[in-house]
């Protein structure tokens, strides 16, 4: 069985890629419903992957007496603390935009107001940019950070 991590979101979430049909409105019912399905199945595995780390943490905390054991420990338990938090994080972008998908608001760019497309939400359902957009945000982010 393939690895969870390396399967896509549709793949992790039991889904095949939106088929739309000729003349379809866009975010119609049934593309929210797919979209809403995804990202419930996304928050889902998220939350229990928060679960495992803190069962993992409580039957792996030890008290090793040689200190590079226990530095070893500290280091992978810090670095399992930082990728939760990133997963809380994303958890609460999932909430917002099932939050737009309920208030019929899903789908457009924050900054333009296009549709944002469906095999771009697929990819990336939490996307609040178009293509475009992003690009040139990404675009004004490396020159800031150079400035």
């Amino acid at each position: 069985m393939p690895d969870q991590k390396k399967l896509g979101l549709l793949a992790q979430a039991g889904l095949e890629p939106y088929q739309e049909k000729p003349g379809e409105e866009y975010m119609n019912d049934a593309q929210r419903a797919h979209f809403k399905k995804l990202l419930e199945a996304w928050r889902s595995d998220l939350r229990n992957e928060v679960d495992r780390t803190k069962s993992h943490m409580q039957d792996e905390a030890a008290n090793f007496p040689d200190p590079v054991d226990r530095a070893a420990q500290e280091e992978e338990f810090s670095l399992e603390l930082r990728t939760r938090d990133r997963e809380r994080k994303l958890i609460k972008k999932i909430e917002k935009t099932l939050q737009l998908i309920e208030d019929d608001d899903f789908g457009y760019c924050d900054s333009c107001g296009i549709e944002i497309g469906i095999r771009r939400l697929e990819a990336r359902p939490t996307a609040d940019l178009c293509v475009d957009c992003k690009s040139i945000a990404e675009i004004k982010e490396k020159q800031q950070g150079r400035g």
